[in-house]
């Protein structure tokens, strides 16, 4: 069983951000840790658990997870673990933005059982910062590193967005190396989206902002995929990749379809074809979690189809693939076309291949 926590809590909106948060100068973490609490005393009683009796990995995302108290986080996870201990070697990690990481924080994240920290770069660049609406500065992030490693975390990750406005002027080899400098274990990359209804939604809309054409977005995921490579990485998901031994186990449940659940405003719940989901602002998460009443907004069972998509989606994503009675009878056309290859039996996607995933798995059904 895997454990999610969302934490919705920043202090400002970025620019591309759809995620459900709620923007406070100052972070309610008293009251969030007893409304999760209350959520999950009403998980502790599901049918489900008899054969999930601990917890393989936790994962506090947001939203802005070190912005919560430390002590705070400190009960929630012993709390959690009582309840459901984790087992051995537990994978435990917290999303963490530059500017929130200090020594003694860091040592506080340190001693309440997280394990691992995925730091919210996004790029060095000053001027693509402030355009993203981050809320640290590049000087920042070396010290925070600097500081994560003498708390004693050995297992970090670094986020950066690909595929900027051109306008921006912003060197992704020069951000891609300046991340490879700091040595981390794993890397997250994700191309920029634009999503309705954000602050780049409607620059966008109005023309205050062009995303980059298809040509620039593929010139540099795959330049990003050679330079992992050459520094020792694996790249063994569409958007993650890591040095042997550090591939996020959390994120490989969600990819393997291992039975996970959400904790907190937008939580998502997976237990074989059932899927469920929290509702999101988190003023009524909060009234419903403390008066004990239901918190979730939807649930669905997914038929056998849909079970068959969900599997061929996800397992395309990563460097695994799938069987090949699973890839469907386009994959010798996909192999011909550079697209994948077949090995031992499976059928794996090339980085041309996930630079086409969407579409290679819709054309499949």
């Amino acid at each position: 069983m895997h454990l999610y926590v969302h934490v919705p809590f920043c202090a400002r909106r970025c620019s591309y951000c759809d995620f459900a948060i709620a923007v406070r100068r100052t972070v309610p973490s008293a009251r969030f840790t007893d409304a999760v609490l209350a959520e999950w005393r009403g998980w502790l009683a599901h049918e489900g658990w008899g054969a999930h009796p601990g917890l393989h990995t936790l994962y506090f995302g947001g939203g802005t997870p070190s912005r919560l108290d430390p002590g705070e986080l400190a009960r929630l996870v012993e709390r959690l673990a009582q309840d459901r201990p984790l087992v051995r070697g537990a994978e435990v990690t917290l999303e963490a933005n530059p500017d929130d990481v200090t020594p003694d924080r860091a040592r506080a994240w340190r001693a309440a059982g997280v394990t691992r920290i995925s730091l919210g770069v996004q790029s060095f660049d000053p001027r693509v910062l402030a355009w993203m609406h981050r809320t640290h500065e590049a000087a920042q992030v070396g010290p925070a590193v600097d500081a994560l490693r003498r708390a004693g975390f050995d297992d970090l990750s670094l986020d950066l967005i690909f595929a900027l406005p051109e306008a921006l002027g912003r060197d992704w080899a020069d951000d891609l190396g300046r991340a490879l400098a700091l040595e981390p274990t794993h890397l997250s990359l994700y191309g920029l989206t634009v999503e309705p209804g954000t602050p780049l939604g409607r620059w966008t809309e109005r023309g205050a902002a062009h995303p980059p054409a298809d040509e620039r977005y593929a010139a540099e995921y795959v330049a990003a995929h050679a330079a992992l490579g050459a520094a020792g990485f694996e790249h063994y998901e569409v958007s993650n990749a890591a040095r042997p031994g550090y591939r996020a186990v959390h994120n490989s449940a969600y990819w393997a379809r291992a039975p996970f659940i959400g904790l907190g405003p937008s939580a998502h719940s997976g237990l074989g074809r059932w899927r469920a989901w929290n509702v999101a602002p988190w003023a009524a998460y909060e009234r419903a979690a403390l008066a004990g009443t239901a918190v979730r907004a939807g649930e669905e069972w997914l038929d056998e189809a849909q079970v068959r998509l969900e599997r061929r989606y996800l397992g395309l994503r990563t460097v695994e693939g799938l069987a090949e009675d699973e890839a469907g009878p386009d994959a010798g056309r996909w192999v011909a076309e550079g697209w994948a290859v077949r090995e031992a039996g499976r059928v794996r996607l090339t980085v041309e291949g996930w630079l086409r995933l969407d579409a290679l798995v819709a054309a499949g059904g």
